[in-house]
């Protein structure tokens, strides 16, 4: 198994995708029957590891490590992809002994399916209607007290199974004491009636007269020389609802005296508001359900509308003379390297041509395109004028369509409103969250269980607005896929020098590849944030284990990429070699949804100086020379 230089030892997870990626290697060259092999060799490799770990944090007594979830994932798409392929393999088999048949006709969806990923292939998008009752059955399901007539109620139906079981033992001649007994549940069961109205009656004049308290509790709270606006009543009204559901919890007053008591601790900030979304009778946790429902329902009609053909209009035919990638099931895959045929295109713009392989003895078209690059040493001196040009390049493809634009635009609105309401609302119930640091924390702590189940909608609506460039790289991408490094730039002093003997089998930076493809796995922002931070860290680790100093001296610990060796006119072109070898052409999405909705604060740091270098090194590969694809 190939281990990268500088690495130290392999992550099981990186092992898992290595073994994966190698799968779908196999299936897109047409080769099934080792493809489905290297699957299933996957599959095994992951339960091996995941019960080594069960075992070992049962002697330790730990919790789960984080990249299980992640491992978990895998498995669950090598598993799909093998059943395609055992699928492939059944029909291959049965095709020269069985007949053709007339194709039947399919029963119409009653669902519109959109596609997931370049591939082409269906996959389900739930209705919003069918979301908005899953998001709705934890908080149906959880136990409510019983109202005193229900109470009444069911002592009522204990009472008559009491009275049917006795009336059942007596004989017929007692005719008298079955009048009594049936005179006496009469009158036991109206007593109760009466007293259970009795008691809610009084109930809910104290449920009314505490809700009238806690109203005006929230209107001291709100109060204003003007009239409040709907979103500041709205406000109000969900602030009394929390001051009414602490009167029936004791909880919520144990975290705010230990806010007190620790001020600045910021992960009893994460236990808090865990605990508090996770409760789904609390009106912030319902809140947070409702405004997820609003933003699916918003997403759903443009992302539906983008991908579903028009009326009349007949599916593309893939060309005979070109591969065709088999797509996941999961818009979260996106391991394969991308095929030419299999990118999105306009509809306006011609399709371009497959790559023929040649002759032997013809020169290789990479070759040519490899000729056509800047010099190594000058090739990202002058960024700017790649990414004018990318500029100009996008104003020739011409704009999108403005109401896909501005659909996207009202969707991004929505949501950066509902984080703000739900951030607000949690400050006011907690005060003691009122501080810069914990409402940064506060903040990821919430956007983690919102984005969630929105990413993968929110993700193909980006796709669907990027699909230009996204072809783009994905045609860089297929042409440079085996171009060697210092074709793009890369120092020949920042390769391993002698990888034989390190015993490296695989290509230089693989495990930065190997890192920057599991960002598909994440669907939280803050997440994928981190797995790119943890992409460029890789490549200043490889970097120096391939070109040591001398007085570079070890430090303990992760360091910071601006205090790396290496500077930005040689981390790009190795950041933009990373990039190809992964071949996931939707990291221009990913990255500027990322744009859209990471916290400034990380936007001037560390974190940003990583998105950035990111988004430079894709929109230089998007503009690496197409002399192969000419040919």
């Amino acid at each position: 198994m190939a281990a990268a230089a500088g690495d130290g030892t392999v992550k099981p997870l990186q092992s898992a995708m290595k073994l994966a990626n190698g799968a779908i290697e196999l299936d897109t060259g047409n080769r099934p029957r080792e493809a489905y092999t290297e699957y299933l060799r996957s599959i095994h490799y992951i339960s091996q590891v995941l019960l080594e770990e069960v075992e070992t944090t049962k002697e330790a007594g730990e919790t789960v490590p984080p990249d299980t979830s992640k491992m978990l994932k895998l498995a669950q798409q090598c598993l799909e992809r093998a059943q395609s392929t055992a699928a492939k393999l059944g029909k291959t088999r049965l095709k020269p002994t069985m007949p053709a048949a007339a194709p039947m006709p399919q029963p119409a969806s009653r669902h519109r399916r959109v596609c997931s990923d370049e591939g082409g292939k269906l996959s389900p998008f739930l209705p919003p209607e069918i979301f908005q009752k899953l998001q709705g059955a934890e908080s149906q399901s959880c136990k409510k007290e019983l109202t005193p007539l229900e109470e009444a109620s069911l002592q009522n139906q204990k009472l008559k199974a009491a009275y049917e079981a006795r009336m059942a033992r007596l004989d017929p001649s007692q005719a008298m004491q079955k009048t009594s007994l049936t005179l006496s549940l009469q009158r036991q069961m109206m007593e109760n009636l009466v007293i259970a109205k009795a008691r809610e009656e009084t109930l809910q004049r104290k449920m009314e007269e505490r809700r009238l308290r806690l109203q005006e509790a929230a209107n001291r709270r709100f109060c204003s020389q003007v009239a409040l606006t709907p979103e500041e009543r709205e406000q109000r009204a969900l602030y009394a609802a929390i001051l009414e559901y602490e009167q029936d919890h004791d909880w919520p007053k144990h975290w705010k005296a230990k806010l007190k008591r620790n001020p600045g601790d910021l992960s009893l900030v994460t236990s808090l508001v865990s605990h508090l979304l996770s409760l789904p009778d609390h009106p912030i946790a319902q809140l947070l359900r409702r405004l997820q429902c609003s933003v699916y329902s918003a997403l759903y009609p443009a992302v539906s509308r983008t991908a579903t053909p028009a009326p009349g209009c007949c599916p593309p035919t893939a060309n005979p003379g070109s591969r065709r990638l088999r797509p996941s099931q999961s818009l979260h895959c996106m391991l394969s390297p991308p095929e030419s045929s299999a990118a999105p295109r306009p509809q306006d713009s011609p399709p371009t041509p497959p790559l023929q392989p040649g002759p032997v003895g013809s020169p290789s078209p990479l070759g040519d395109a490899a000729s056509g690059l800047p010099d190594k040493d000058s090739s990202f001196e002058d960024l700017e004028q790649f990414l004018g040009t990318s500029e100009r390049q996008g104003r020739d493809r011409g704009v999108q369509p403005e109401p896909q634009l501005q659909q996207l635009k009202s969707a991004v609105e929505e949501i950066h409103n509902a984080i703000d309401r739900l951030l607000s609302l949690t400050l006011l119930a907690f005060e003691g969250l009122n501080t810069a640091a914990s409402k940064d924390r506060c903040l990821a702590c919430i956007e983690e269980p919102f984005f969630s189940p929105l990413w993968p909608l929110l993700l193909a609506l980006y796709r669907s607005v990027h699909r230009a460039r996204e072809a783009a790289l994905s045609r860089s991408m297929e042409l440079y896929r085996n171009a060697p490094p210092t074709a793009i730039g890369i120092p020949t002093k920042l390769l391993p020098q002698n990888p034989e003997a390190k015993g490296a089998t695989g290509y230089p930076y693989c495990a930065a590849a190997q890192e920057l493809g599991l960002l598909v796995l994440e669907s939280c922002p803050q997440k994928k944030l981190e797995c790119i931070v943890r992409t460029l860290r890789i490549i200043c680790v490889c970097a120096e284990d391939y070109c040591p100093t001398p007085e570079a001296t070890p430090q303990a610990g992760p360091q910071p990429i601006a205090a790396a060796a290496i500077g930005a006119d040689d981390l790009l072109p190795i950041l933009s070699f990373v990039v190809l070898r992964s071949g996931l052409p939707q990291l221009v999405s990913e990255c500027a949804a990322l744009e859209e909705f990471i916290h400034e604060g990380y936007l001037i740091g560390e974190e940003g100086y990583c998105l950035t270098s990111l988004q430079s090194a894709l929109s230089y590969v998007e503009l690496l020379p197409r002399g192969g694809l000419a040919k």
